[in-house]
């Protein structure tokens, strides 16, 4: 009996491995955001918005304090101007662009316009400057947390009236616009992602972000009349910080609980008469 207690005791602790593999591949599957996930527009020098432009999520200054044109335009969250709040979201910006531009790329695009392309989940970088002009396709394949990242050398720019779009219903909030400068917007662009700036973003009259953000780590964020977040299909999904260590903690919990109720079960059947 006391081996068969032991052995119950083991196997109720075989999926520890497979947890922990699991975490370690979700925690590297990803860019985390932070706090900074939380920011429909974030700057780190100035926002300034000309019309009626919608924001869904917080606004955000850090160094820099100046936030003009809200309103008329609005935002569904806080509007953070160089407090706390903001300068961590911005720490959470840097580590969030170095994590972006530090993986690994599955293609090189450099000198390739985007427009008319359909890619798959994955990392496509440019040695310099990117550019859209017409309809990019994303293509999730059904998973709506399916990672893309395009690393960009110098300036993302879109022509005017050019479109990111998903090749199914499933929105995907992992899609992330990691930009060596800056990244413009042409008027009326329909554009999805995270853009990752590290000096300014403009959106021209009429563009906008559908599932993402335009997050700019040093210079400004320039606004016309443009929609930015809400379209996502739901909250946006943010991995946990720290992920990995919050997602072993809580499963080495279940899975030791678990083999604590099975452990007792099997005692209470040995010591019954």
């Amino acid at each position: 009996m006391k081996s068969y207690v032991l052995r119950l005791s083991a196997l109720s602790f075989l999926p520890l491995p497979l947890l922990v593999v699991s975490a370690f591949a979700n925690s590297a599957n990803t860019v985390n955001l932070g706090t900074a996930g939380s920011y429909a527009v974030l700057a780190g020098s100035a926002v300034t918005n000309t019309g009626s432009s919608v924001l869904t999520g917080n606004l955000g200054v850090s160094e820099g304090c100046a936030v003009t044109g809200f309103p008329p335009g609005s935002a569904s969250g806080t509007i953070h101007k160089c407090d706390a709040a903001a300068a961590q979201a911005q720490r959470d910006l840097t580590t969030a662009y170095n994590s972006a531009k530090g993986l690994s790329p599955t293609m090189t695009l450099t000198g390739k316009d985007l427009g008319g392309m359909t890619l798959t989940p994955g990392v496509y970088f440019f040695a310099s400057s990117a550019q859209l002009t017409g309809t990019l396709t994303l293509n999730n394949l059904g998973n709506p947390n399916a990672l893309f990242v395009f690393q960009i050398g110098s300036t993302l720019t879109t022509a005017s009236s050019s479109s990111v779009v998903f090749s199914s219903s499933l929105k995907d909030s992992n899609v992330f616009w990691q930009v060596g400068s800056s990244a413009t917007l042409g008027t009326g662009t329909t554009f999805e992602g995270n853009i990752l700036a590290n000096t300014s973003i403009t959106l021209t009259t009429g563009a906008s972000i559908g599932c993402g953000s335009a997050l700019a780590m040093n210079g400004a964020v320039t606004l016309d009349n443009n929609v930015i977040g809400g379209g996502c299909g739901g909250s946006k999904w943010v991995v946990p910080e720290p992920g990995t260590l919050g997602l072993l903690g809580a499963g080495l919990a279940i899975v030791a609980g678990a083999g604590r109720r099975k452990l007792h079960r099997a005692l209470v059947v040995i010591n019954t008469p």
